[in-house]
């Protein structure tokens, strides 16, 4: 008994839990706005020295045959200097630029002049703003075990409208990217705390489809970042155009209710009763008082246990097994956020137009989480990341063979890459929180998070090594996630397997079973007859 029986009572994805689960995912869009939206403001629009003879208002187009005279030739990116301008017979560094307004408008990179010798600090503002997500997920995460989901998601909420309107009017660098870094920050309060609030009032048997539907609501988020940037050239006004869309979520304090689950942790049963009922009652179910308690007395039980020793991230490494396995499985995570905010912030870079690219790049998300509903149950586990992860790192490192010009296979490379990688992304979140056993599950995924959030701080810097190659940044993508697929192979499969739940049984998991009997029978073995 306890709260899974409360939900096969009530329907295991009733009326009540399909308007409130489709409620949930919407802020799903918002927060792809934001995680997305540097891709446009901190846009590098290509550029070239002012000329000495220019006006401060020259526009961007010149005469081709000033090129040769006044800009030196770069023979490894096999087009003219944006850094640099001859003066004199000498080679020297831009003081000024003219900047290309019409593909991007007006940016950040044209406002501050984040280009060249600065270019690092576009990597630093997309790093922050992830070093905040990593935050906002340790910070909101344990914010909202205390003091309850709904509070938290409403509290992150408004930080994050506020945030986005003061990054919009941001006087300089430094403040905007703290703007954003704050924004970062409440993208897990906003998003994870609705995703588990989403999912813990679904039985165990559809969350992961209803876990992957709601990523799907982030991949058009995604594509719709691309539409306000079409139609929305300056900076500031997008930045404005994709927070104000957070003031709608403040509605959903008289819709959305507290967590069940958080409600019984915390011995409120009067109030979780409460909100049982009422979806009882939308559900078209009765339930007595009576009975509600007997299904809620284990699960009120199981939190009114002090004297618990509660299991640490430290407790892996004791067992060898399980230390091989959690280690692939922190790197398997690391190779699929590196890899994935990598290519999603990397459209620009790659040629032909980029908001196509991007659009694209979002688009391709749909069929792999469609993928995943279809053939995890069946092929299982191990396969479907194994698989991925090598398709992806396959597909990025064909670029060493795609001349620079060829935009359409280097887009076809990268949406590959970016179709596998997604597919084992989504992969990843069940297939580890099946290894690890019981005990040390909430502590052995918290660590696997932190793991991610160094993959994606580190992304940027990686995508500004296209400076110095065209294709290096796919090519060391490409590696990353192909050792993680190979790695993956030495992973056990957890498809219609018994759950680990201690670290002993968590050890011996995915053993052969001749190997186990053995061990079972070295005893017997030992008694004489």
């Amino acid at each position: 008994m306890g709260y899974e029986e409360v939900i096969h009572v009530l329907g295991d994805f009733g009326r009540y839990q399909k308007r409130i689960y489709f409620l949930l995912c919407l802020p799903a869009i918002l927060c792809a706005f934001h995680k997305l939206a540097n891709v446009f403001l901190i846009a590098e629009p290509h550029q070239r020295c002012r000329l000495p003879f220019e006006t401060k208002d020259a526009t961007y187009s010149i005469n081709e045959t000033l090129f040769p005279e006044y800009y030196p030739y770069d023979t490894i990116n096999k087009k003219y200097s944006e850094c640099e301008i001859i003066i004199d017979n000498k080679t020297e560094k831009c003081t000024e630029y003219i900047y290309d307004h019409s593909v991007y408008g007006y940016t950040t990179v044209i406002e501050w002049d984040l280009t060249c010798s600065k270019t690092y600090l576009v990597a630093t503002g997309n790093a922050l703003f992830m070093f905040g997500v990593m935050l906002g997920s340790i910070i909101f995460g344990q914010l909202s075990d205390r003091y309850g989901r709904k509070l938290i998601f409403f509290i992150s909420l408004i930080l994050q409208v506020t945030a986005g309107i003061l990054a919009s009017v941001a006087p300089e660098f430094w403040s905007f990217t703290f703007a954003r870094m704050i924004i970062g920050s409440t993208t897990s309060g906003v998003f994870l705390v609705a995703y588990v609030i989403a999912l813990e009032m679904v039985s165990a048997n559809k969350r992961p489809i209803a876990g992957t539907v709601c990523q799907m609501f982030f991949s058009v988020g995604y594509m719709l970042t691309a539409v306000f940037a079409i139609y929305i050239d300056n900076w500031r006004t997008l930045q404005l155009a994709l927070s104000l869309p957070g003031l709608c979520f403040l509605c959903y304090w008289w819709f959305i209710p507290e967590s069940v689950r958080w409600l019984l942790s915390k011995n409120r049963l009067v109030e979780a009763k409460e909100l049982i009922q009422r979806a009882a009652k939308e559900n078209r179910v009765h339930v007595t008082d009576n009975v509600l308690d007997e299904m809620l007395i284990s699960e009120i039980e199981k939190t009114d246990n002090p004297g618990k020793k509660e299991s640490t991230v430290l407790d892996i490494f004791k067992y060898p097994k399980l230390r091989r396995r959690a280690l692939i499985i922190f790197f398997d995570w690391f190779a699929c956020n590196i890899t994935y905010y990598g290519l999603s912030w990397s459209t620009n870079n790659l040629g032909g137009n980029p908001y196509i690219n991007f659009v694209l790049s979002g688009l391709v998300e749909i069929p792999a989480y469609a993928f995943l509903i279809v053939v995890l149950n069946r092929w299982g586990r191990k396969r479907v990341q194994c698989g991925c992860m090598i398709v992806a790192g396959m597909a990025l490192l064909s670029s060493l063979i795609i001349s620079a010009d060829q935009y359409f296979f280097i887009v076809l490379a990268a949406m590959v890459g970016k179709l596998a990688v997604t597919s084992a992304y989504g992969t990843i979140y069940i297939f580890s929180t099946e290894q690890f056993p019981t005990v040390i599950r909430n502590a052995g995924l918290g660590a696997c998070s932190t793991c991610a959030r160094v993959g994606s701080v580190l992304a940027p810097y990686i995508n500004v090594l296209n400076k110095i190659w065209q294709p290096l940044p796919l090519v060391i993508f490409g590696i990353i996630t192909l050792i993680g697929g190979v790695l993956s192979l030495l992973l056990p499969e957890t498809l219609n397997k018994k759950l680990p739940e201690t670290m002993e049984e968590g050890e011996s998991f995915g053993q052969k079973k001749t190997e186990i009997q053995q061990m079972e029978e070295e005893p017997m073995n030992n008694v004489k007859v």
